[in-house]
């Protein structure tokens, strides 16, 4: 209280956390890219990662950076499931996937300075009815819209909550408060039998794997405990929108909706040190 800075700042100018475990992974000790799936990753048996998807040393050196002033937006954050709820949610909005949504965007405006723009469409709603079948299809629609308005836009963001079973837990805990576990996604375009989806093209595949590998390895670094595997499965999730684009799963239906928005306060200062430093 006495340090004349927000909780944010101290967070970002400081390594305190976990200072025993804490472990800055570079291309010398990081280890072969078998070793890196088999440390960090969750494949699913629908589709395949190949070093040559992912070369280490280059995914690591991949420079990524959140570009222009916030005279111009450069951020934008979205829901393709804007209805994910959380297990103490209740009929308002900011206590949905929307709510950690608000609060990420409020961290990288007020604390960081950047300018975002906070996409809150019901994209899974279909005549007003529940309906996830073309939620994709009609997010990457909405934020092609975005993109076109605004081509400032450097960085997006589509922030979920996972599904799990009822007994599981995503849950640590950072500067003494409960905070749920975050989960980086990537797709692959490809099946593991039929191979690369024609349909679901996507030339930033090597882009989207550096950004989710290097925000994993800086998360073991600085947040010990706060990650998950990164997941890996077939499709494209619209990750084809830009080069600096990640789908991030911010716990699941059993954490409640304070930890869900307690694990935005670690996530924006990971934005800040790979896109912003």
């Amino acid at each position: 209280k006495n340090l004349g800075m927000t909780f944010i700042e101290y967070l970002n100018n400081v390594r305190l956390f976990h200072a025993v475990d804490e472990i800055l992974y570079t291309e010398k000790n990081i280890g072969s890219f078998k070793e890196v799936i088999n440390r960090f990753y969750t494949v699913t048996n629908a589709t395949t990662i190949k070093e040559s998807d992912m070369p280490i040393k280059q995914a690591l050196n991949k420079e990524f950076k959140i570009t222009g002033n916030n005279k111009k937006p450069q951020i934008l954050i979205y829901h393709t499931h804007s209805m994910e709820d959380f297990s103490n949610t209740t009929k308002d909005e900011d206590t949905t996937i929307i709510g950690v949504g608000n609060r990420l965007a409020q961290i990288l405006r007020e604390q960081f300075g950047y300018n975002v723009i906070h996409d809150k469409t019901k994209y899974d709603i279909v005549n007003g009815k529940l309906d996830r079948h073309e939620a994709y299809t009609q997010s990457k629609a909405g934020v092609k819209k975005q993109l076109k308005k605004y081509p400032s836009i450097s960085l997006i963001l589509d922030i979920h909550r996972d599904g799990v079973n009822d007994g599981t837990r995503l849950v640590t805990e950072i500067n003494g408060k409960k905070t749920a576990q975050i989960m980086f996604f990537n797709g692959m375009s490809r099946f593991k039998l039929s191979g690369d989806i024609d349909y679901l093209k996507n030339p930033y595949r090597f882009e989207n794997l550096a950004l989710g590998l290097q925000m994993k390895v800086n998360a073991e670094c600085y947040y010990p405990g706060f990650t998950r595997r990164n997941y890996v499965n077939a499709y494209e999730y619209n990750l084809s929108l830009g080069k600096q684009c990640m789908l991030i799963e911010v716990g699941a239906q059993t954490n409640t909706y304070q930890e869900a928005k307690n694990a935005a306060e670690p996530l924006a200062v990971l934005i800040k040190k790979v896109l912003g430093e």
